[in-house]
């Protein structure tokens, strides 16, 4: 593992070395936590990615630090009635292969997300039933029922336009060489080492970009990502960790910039997802009731993030109106995991296999949470991954358990119905309730904001608390580093990197 970081730390030294030419051109660099999975919109789950596309995949709409949701490459939208959606393409945009972006590359765009085998975005719009194609500028989207969620998803992947030409050319291999709308476009990916995009001069909204080349580096040791902005290899890094904020806050050549995450750090069960969920664990909710009562999420809190992170019970952050306030973690209680073992009858200790991101935090989080479970009689197993080659294991079932985080969305199905729901494309335990299937239903066809957090609310007592789907830990904190000499970031609650503003002095 030292060699491995001692590589890493070279290799990212070496990539980036600058010179002040480099800084003058406006050349920014940005070390990730991981390296992203595929860069094709429609088929990515990771959080780094939406990093990336932040910087060459414009979307419909997007969402602005109060996190209102503001236009992007639409120009306005109007409701019709509750299921149709008017939407005004804005003029005068460009793909990155030349083609204009038009009202039937939208169609196509949303189809895809829709339609494609393996979308990781139907869960998302599943409301939609059609588009239209209204004129060159206007599309009409119909929904199957009135959605509350629905225009909100279209401030993420679920909005972003890619060029049709590309996408038919490429295939499912898109993703090798995205074509987008967005302020800069893609040049060169090496995996586990750059990914490289350039300014699309042709850019709609030229002016708000000052940088001619973004290079992002997968670093994922945050003592390496550190050390890489405190030499000055790099101008900006996408997190660090609590215990380094100290650091930075000493160094008048670094700023740092920390907001409330929208996500969670959270613990996937295998419950149905092929051979592996038939285990005492997948299948018996006392078994993993026991494994959360076990676990102290403060102390984990304190000791691994410095008491930064905030405990939680749900997937819905506190700063959400959608919070439900009263549903709070349980308190450590040995004895009562201790007994819930006896009831279901299982030898201790149990053993259990947890698969966890490799990253020094996340290793960290998992062997304090080994040592705790091993008192209620759990001999918990740690499988160390590489993150985008964890998501494939969990996506097909090849896990027990999985220490994962969601970065967030802004409204409250984006954080549930991909995951809880019984058909969701994110639900990689494969947990199925049909009364909680028709309550993240209703809740996306209920529009008045009380009645849809009180069923929120009993979606909870069901999926968590009653069935322990899966183990809420807690939500984070965006903490993002960068060279004083960069201006324009703007931390918004979702933690993507937006180039738009940014430059370097």
């Amino acid at each position: 593992m030292i060699r491995r970081t001692l590589l890493a730390a070279c290799a990212a030294l070496g990539l980036v070395g600058a010179t002040a030419a480099e800084a003058q051109a406006q050349n920014l660099r940005i070390g990730l936590r991981e390296d992203p999975d595929i860069l094709d919109p429609t088929l990515a789950r990771t959080f780094v990615g939406r990093i990336v596309f932040a910087a060459i995949c414009d979307k419909l709409f997007d969402i602005n630090e109060r996190l209102e949701i503001v236009p992007q490459l639409a120009e306005s939208h109007r409701w019709e009635d509750p299921r149709t959606l008017l939407v005004t393409i804005r003029p005068n945009v460009r793909f990155h292969d030349g083609n204009v972006m038009d009202a039937e590359a939208v169609r196509y765009s949303l189809d895809r997300h829709l339609n494609m085998q393996g979308s990781f975005r139907r869960g998302e719009i599943g409301a939609m039933e059609s588009v239209e194609v209204v004129d060159p500028r206007t599309v009409r989207i119909r929904l199957r029922a009135p959605s509350a969620a629905f225009l909100s998803q279209l401030t993420d992947r679920a909005g972003m336009i890619v060029s049709p030409a590309a996408a038919e050319a490429l295939g499912r291999n898109f993703g090798t060489r995205p074509v987008c709308t967005g302020p800069f476009r893609f040049v060169e990916r090496v995996a586990q080492d750059r990914i490289v995009v350039e300014r699309f001069p042709e850019y709609w909204n030229a002016s708000a970009i000052h940088l001619q080349r973004i290079t992002y580096l997968p670093i994922p040791d945050s003592t390496v990502r550190l050390a890489n902005l405190q030499s000055g290899a790099l101008e900006m890094v996408q997190t660090i960790d609590p215990d380094d904020v100290p650091a930075v806050r000493r160094n008048n050549r670094l700023r740092i910039s920390v907001s409330d995450e929208l996500g969670y750090q959270s613990i996937t069960y295998n419950i149905g997802n092929g051979p592996r969920a038939q285990t005492p664990m997948g299948q018996d909710a006392r078994v993993r009731a026991a494994f959360e009562l076990a676990i102290d999420r403060e102390a984990i809190n304190r000791v691994v993030y410095e008491g930064m992170y905030v405990p939680t019970a749900q997937p819905v952050a506190p700063g959400s109106p959608f919070h439900i306030r009263d549903f709070r973690p349980e308190p450590r209680n040995l004895e009562r995991a201790r007994a819930l073992l006896r009831e279901a009858g299982v030898a201790t200790p149990l053993r259990v296999e947890m698969t966890i991101p490799n990253n020094p935090d996340l290793r960290q989080v998992g062997e304090v949470i080994q040592a705790m479970v091993r008192e209620a009689g759990f001999d918990l197993r740690l499988n160390a991954m590489e993150f985008a080659s964890s998501l494939q294991a969990a996506q097909r079932g090849d896990f027990e358990t999985y220490l994962v985080a969601w970065s967030g969305r802004a409204d409250p199905d984006g954080n549930t119905h991909s995951f809880m729901h019984s058909r969701g494309p994110q639900n990689d335990g494969r947990y199925s309730n049909p009364e909680v299937d028709r309550l993240l239903d209703a809740a996306r066809l209920e529009l008045d904001p009380e009645k849809r957090r009180d069923l929120y609310a009993q979606i909870w007592q069901i999926a968590i608390r009653q069935d322990r789907s899966r183990i809420y830990l807690w939500h984070r904190k965006n903490i993002v580093a960068h060279s004083a000499r960069l201006s324009g970031f703007v931390n918004i609650p979702d933690g993507l990197i937006r180039p738009q503003g940014l430059r370097l002095n």
